[in-house]
């Protein structure tokens, strides 16, 4: 990391990094959307009158506030304004609707609820009003506005809880994560310090900035001084504009993002398809080596994958100056105050990224051990240069006969199968081996619809032990996923396919 970026990294609190920052490089933009820019001074700016606006209409330091809105421009400067009185956020997914919603303002016990109005078919407006949000109001294109001098003093401490995160919520009621400046400060710095990046990059928001990814962007475009483009629906071709327009240098999100890219190129081989792109950077899922390998090979870039949570939002970095094998069989390693213990298996976590725990007091206890490390539930190893390799979840360990099968082992070598566009292994009840190995599969464009031989001998031959074979084979048009950083919901493929007919034979 640079100095002025290390020194910015030392602010107590989220506003004192936007208040510096807007006083190094007030006139260079910090987001690009459409045609719109949001300077750094226009943040500061701006974002101080919004929040006069809310402190009119009574949210005060510690107020809780849920917000539910798209990747706007907007989003920032409220989040921003926030920030500015020191009221407690809890961002929402833009995509959860009213049981996910429902529980989250009931368990953070919220008092405003900002929501875009109608967006995307869905009037989040009147979803408020049937789950009882309190202080409901509309932060779409209007924010609230007032005078900045009728504020209190900014926070100066970045350790009190001022922000609720929530998991997927895959497997049962999401748990409210709690963050502070400090945590969020420490996640973003990693980031930007592993990417390497410079204030001559453009980077790119194609996800919700609801997700705790958004404030580790944000945090790491006030660090560098560079902008992002800020996407409210990301898809491709549609994006391929406006990323080329502002000459994009970093792009990405997580793995389905990556898979994105490679096949938007693969329509038009004969030309690079962002100009610009020198690096793909992500994290949040699986990252199969092939797919590393493919991505270097025909978008002409580099791949740096990374391992985050939302209890601990960068864990791991891929370094653009890493080795290939390490870049394409690795998560990176941790950053300088991240400590990283592996007992049994089981990753554990102390630093200062890690969260304060969860709203639940009892599952706060639960997650912490005794040496206070964080329990994350995933499972791998050090490589001897200090590398995380990830071989699975404690939960997504298939025992067969007694045998313990790592489905994200199967997985990689299913990638590496010309017939198959995804895949994803999950355990099935079985009377006579405990759990069967059921591989679900994506056909590739324009291959044939792979069989349960074909695959087992593909696998047989790509060294798999035979315990490890899968036993029965799904084909699916698309594989569930959640609406964030697209991870695949394995819980569905259990609940979808753990019925029915038993094993196969290949």
């Amino acid at each position: 990391m640079d100095e002025t970026a290390h020194a910015l990294g030392t602010a107590p609190t989220l506003w004192e990094l936007i208040r510096r920052r807007a006083g190094l490089t007030p006139d260079r933009p910090v987001l690009l959307q459409g045609d719109r820019v949001l300077t750094f001074a226009g943040l500061r700016d701006r974002a101080e009158r919004v929040a006069a606006g809310l402190h009119a209409r009574g949210v005060r330091p510690g107020t809780v506030v849920a917000w539910q809105l798209p990747t706007r421009i907007e989003t920032v400067l409220l989040s921003a304004a926030l920030a500015r009185i020191g009221a407690v956020q809890s961002p929402i997914i833009p995509f959860h609707r009213d049981r996910e919603v429902g529980f989250a303002l009931r368990e953070s016990k919220a008092e405003f609820f900002a929501v875009p109005g109608e967006w995307r078919g869905f009037d989040h407006t009147a979803m408020a009003g049937r789950l009882g949000a309190r202080g409901v109001f509309e932060a779409y294109d209007d924010l609230p506005s007032g005078d900045p001098s009728v504020l209190p003093p900014p926070p100066a401490a970045g350790t009190d809880v001022r922000w609720i995160y929530w998991t997927s919520g895959t497997t049962s009621d999401p748990k409210g994560v709690l963050h502070t400046d400090r945590s969020l400060i420490a996640g973003g710095s990693c980031l930007a310090h592993a990417l390497r990046l410079t204030a001559d990059d453009v980077g790119s928001i194609a996800f919700p900035f609801a997700h705790i990814g958004g404030a580790d962007y944000l945090v790491m475009l006030l660090l560098y001084g560079f902008p992002a483009v800020a996407f409210e629906k990301f898809a491709l071709p549609d994006a391929l504009d406006e990323l080329r327009a502002h000459g994009v240098t970093t792009a990405g999100g997580s793995t389905a993002f990556y898979s994105m890219f490679l096949a938007a190129q693969r329509e038009r081989p004969d030309r690079k398809l962002i100009p610009t792109l020198r690096l793909l950077a992500g994290g949040g899922a699986p990252k199969p080596p092939e797919l590393y390998h493919a991505v270097v090979r025909e978008l002409g870039c580099r791949l740096t994958h990374g391992y985050g949570m939302t209890e601990v939002p960068m864990i791991t970095m891929g370094s653009p100056d890493d080795t290939p094998e390490n870049l394409a069989t690795t998560e990176g390693r941790p950053p300088p105050g991240m400590e990283i213990r592996v007992v049994d298996g089981e990753i554990r976590l102390r630093g200062e990224a890690v969260c304060q725990g969860y709203l639940d007091p009892a599952q706060t206890a639960a997650v912490f051990d005794a040496d206070g490390f964080l329990r994350t539930g995933d499972l791998g190893h050090l490589t001897g240069s200090g590398h995380l390799v990830l071989t699975g979840r404690l939960k997504d360990v298939i025992i067969r006969k007694g045998e313990n099968i790592s489905a994200q082992e199967i997985e990689d070598l299913l990638h590496t199968h010309p017939g198959v566009g995804d895949a994803a292994v999950v355990g099935l009840p079985d009377e006579a081996r405990g759990e069967l190995v059921c591989a679900v599969v994506e056909r590739a464009p324009g291959a044939e619809p792979p069989t349960l031989a074909g695959l087992t001998a593909f696998l047989r031959a790509a060294g798999l032990a035979p315990y490890k074979l899968p036993e029965r084979l799904e084909v699916v048009t698309e594989l569930p996923r959640n609406d964030t950083l697209r991870k695949v919901l394995k819980y569905r493929l259990r609940e979808r396919f753990g019925q029915g007919r038993p094993a196969e034979r290949p």
